[in-house]
């Protein structure tokens, strides 16, 4: 599809002003145009972007993370992710990420893709990488942040899933890249970490 094939779906900014700046994130209103001519209004969130990482150990087992998320109030079985920070690259955040929430390395890297986690009111992307050839290392959390280090395999991982036990989008779609992967029908072009492109 082209710009031209959606031409008649897409909404024009015609002004607009930001109604919260916090450390991060920018909540904003925006005045649009519709396809049809009208006025409507639009809010939300602008927000730099982020990575998760599947991280496979030589097993096969998933490396995965459990902690607190304040917004849904729950404790959430995650894949590795962080935010980008200014100037950064999807593959060094992830880097950066999984060391710090894990305390593991990864020899090689592979890129799959990005999504939009919350397109109705969000900016925010998400870069899924996969990372293998796993060395531990100590956890390199921040200041106020508490993690807990999980490995399961593909089955325990899918039955907690079929429970609905994993509500976090992007574990799920993580999850789902995986499957498709081993079974043949979506690629990943695997590089080492010295030579992976940085996106």
């Amino acid at each position: 599809m082209t710009e031209d094939d959606d031409a008649h779906l897409v909404e024009r900014r015609t002004g607009g002003r930001m109604l919260l700046e916090g450390g991060f994130l920018e909540v904003r209103r925006d005045d649009v145009r519709l396809p049809d001519g009208s006025a409507a209004t639009r809010e939300y969130i602008r927000h730099p972007g982020a990575v998760a990482v599947l991280a496979l150990l030589d097993d096969g087992r998933l490396v995965l993370v459990r902690q607190f998320r304040y917004p849904v109030g729950r404790v959430l079985l995650e894949l590795p992710a962080g935010k980008l920070d200014r100037g950064e690259s999807t593959l060094a955040c992830a880097r950066r990420e999984l060391a710090e929430e894990t305390g593991y390395t990864a020899r090689e890297w592979a890129f799959a893709g990005e999504i939009h986690n919350a397109a109705a009111y969000s900016s925010e992307s998400i870069w899924l990488w996969f990372a293998r050839g796993l060395q531990a290392g100590p956890q390199k959390l921040d200041t106020g942040e508490f993690v807990e280090v999980v490995t399961l395999d593909a089955d325990e991982l899918d039955a907690l899933a079929g429970r609905g036990e994993v509500p976090d989008v992007k574990t799920l779609w993580g999850f789902l890249w995986l499957q498709r992967w081993r079974a043949g029908a979506w690629t990943l072009d695997w590089q080492s970490a010295d030579t992976a492109p940085g996106l």
